[in-house]
């Protein structure tokens, strides 16, 4: 910081962080307003500060956009009427699911389901609502994230750490994202757009862009357990 750098409020700091986590959300309908790639990277270069071990950044990213965006979109939709479980080359979620995960999963697809007036039984429309995840929910820009596959899983605990640097700094630019476990389905048709090495293995995707606020579904607010429903406090 130079001698004529004001110095940052940290009260007023301190705020615009709470209000960069309190106002993400996944959204899922994006304006078509576009993205400059200056504020794309400004975006990645504030989220690689996140901290990783032994400062191993293990992150790579795939920045799409216009025509890159759309053929790579085209390509996985295509083959996901083919091989609709895709495959995946690491399981996300558990084999087996129990409460409370359960009921948290199925509260959240439910409410979001609702406010699209999808109702259960409704398979055609539940398939068509999960497969606008291929088309980055029509945002602008569509990031796809990998990570050398020989690394372990301390790796994978940084990068958690960046994704969410990345959601976080989006929002200091205006922007908003919807992290997307949905693309790691379709690893091997990615790999061959993008021309991915041998040596890389999808992590997961990313929409980047502007929230439509006139669509239902960005209205959806997900609850959060309270911290006394997961935290454990002693010695205060």
């Amino acid at each position: 910081m130079t001698a004529s750098t004001p110095i940052p409020d940290d009260a007023r700091v301190a705020a615009s962080v709470d209000e960069a986590l309190l106002s993400r959300r996944s959204v899922r309908a994006f304006l078509p307003t576009p993205v400059d790639e200056g504020t794309v990277r400004h975006v990645l270069e504030l989220a690689a500060r996140a901290p990783s071990g032994t400062n191993t950044q293990p992150w790579q990213v795939r920045v799409l956009a216009g025509a890159a965006k759309d053929r790579l979109c085209e390509a996985v939709v295509s083959l996901r009427e083919q091989q609709p479980q895709g495959s995946p080359e690491y399981s996300y979620y558990p084999e087996k699911w129990r409460d409370p995960y359960l009921a948290r999963r199925r509260k959240i697809g439910w409410d979001l389901y609702g406010l699209l007036g999808i109702e259960k039984g409704d398979k055609e429309r539940m398939w068509a609502q999960f497969g606008r995840n291929y088309r980055f929910f029509d945002a602008p820009v569509g990031l796809i994230f990998t990570i050398d596959r020989d690394l372990e899983l301390g790796s994978w605990l940084d990068y958690g750490m960046f994704l969410q640097n990345v959601m976080i700094a989006a929002r200091g630019a205006g922007l908003d994202t919807c992290p997307q476990a949905a693309w790691m389905q379709y690893p091997g048709t990615i790999a061959d757009v993008l021309e991915l090495s041998d040596d890389e293995m999808v992590v997961c995707g990313m929409a980047l862009g502007y929230a439509d606020r006139s669509k239902p579904e960005d209205a959806l607010v997900t609850e959060r357990e309270p911290v006394t429903g997961f935290a454990r406090f002693e010695g205060f």
